[in-house]
């Protein structure tokens, strides 16, 4: 996808402005700022990391403006978030749709009025022009492969998600699928929460009730975790029924440390946001050369068990204080 003539000429008046500046003074603030935003698809823990990342990458671009603004969980918020930033003459969105399909003609509006990339639940179908963020095929198996671990002798599983329709929710549930294939491991179904996080605990309680043979809850979503380990100590029933889940929020964890969490699959939302920031300002400037031939830019994720959660969350205390 090529930036349409307004676009160029923005960037070309905003280049001239820089050129300018540099040969009358030295004071930065005389440089008008290309503003660029990141937009989450849920308000959700997950993304303080992403924040962090956005903050860095503007840090370092003294032409560049960045908002950071979070979604309610439904397409409609996000719509209404992007035609404001439209508005405000941002040109370059990064943006995680809640869902794509339904999406994709809002995408490709703000394709031509500017740049468009996708990150954490990608729209492949649009004209964005990359998308930054995990495999989540791949993450689905690695969270497949904890529930191996959690159930060697098999029994049967609930899935918990804001939104099956969101792509990374669908891979991630394609990934658990091709991985527990011929095991004695059965998935009972997918409850949804609409993003609503009162509902993800109700829904888990509910499973808890309604199938008492239950041997382990699934949490596709960052906040899914917790919530299900919510239910499950109001139940009584912490360490009886195995928990694997998605991203590290703190209770997580905790949760992992204490047993009651089998394993986590975590992802990298810190460079979700910096990479964005970097990548549309260098597209802007007319610079290509980030995008990979597929337009996707993979951050790997890991698997966080006992094993290894000391070590995962001294690094993430690092980043914290040093970003």
């Amino acid at each position: 996808m090529r930036l349409n003539s307004v676009v160029k000429q923005a960037v070309m008046a905003l280049v001239l402005v820089a050129l300018a500046g540099c040969g009358n003074s030295g004071d930065k603030s005389e440089i008008k700022k290309v503003k660029l935003a990141f937009v989450t698809n849920t308000p959700a823990d997950f993304w303080t990391m992403a924040r962090k990342g956005t903050e860095a990458a503007d840090k370092e671009l003294d032409n560049v403006d960045v908002e950071f603004q979070i979604a309610d969980g439904t397409a409609a918020d996000q719509r209404r978030i992007v035609d404001d930033l439209l508005t405000k003459g941002v040109t370059g969105i990064a943006i995680s749709p809640v869902d794509p399909a339904n999406q994709t003609q809002m995408i490709n509006d703000i394709a031509q009025k500017g740049v468009v990339i996708t990150q954490d639940s990608d729209a492949p179908d649009s004209n964005r022009m990359a998308y930054i963020g995990t495999d989540n095929i791949a993450a689905g198996k690695q969270a497949g492969a904890l529930i191996k671990e959690a159930l060697p002798s098999g029994g049967k599983i609930m899935l918990f998600v804001g939104k099956i329709d969101a792509q990374n929710a669908k891979e991630r549930y394609e990934g658990i699928k091709q991985t527990i294939a011929g095991t004695k491991i059965q998935i009972l179904d997918v409850k949804t929460d609409d993003a609503d996080q009162v509902r993800a605990k109700a829904n888990a309680a509910d499973t808890i009730v309604k199938h008492p043979d239950v041997a382990a809850l699934i949490g596709l979503w960052g906040y899914n975790g917790p919530a299900i380990v919510s239910a499950l100590k109001e139940a009584k029933k912490l360490g009886r029924i195995q928990v694997v889940c998605f991203d590290d929020d703190p209770q997580t964890i905790a949760g992992i440390m204490d047993g009651s969490v089998h394993g986590t699959v975590v992802q990298q939302p810190y460079e979700f946001g910096y990479q964005a920031i970097k990548l549309m300002t260098s597209i802007l400037a007319g610079d290509n050369s980030g995008i990979p031939a597929n337009k996707l830019r993979i951050i790997p994720t890991l698997a966080v068990t006992k094993a290894n959660v000391n070590d995962y969350s001294d690094r993430i205390n690092k980043l914290k204080g040093g970003s």
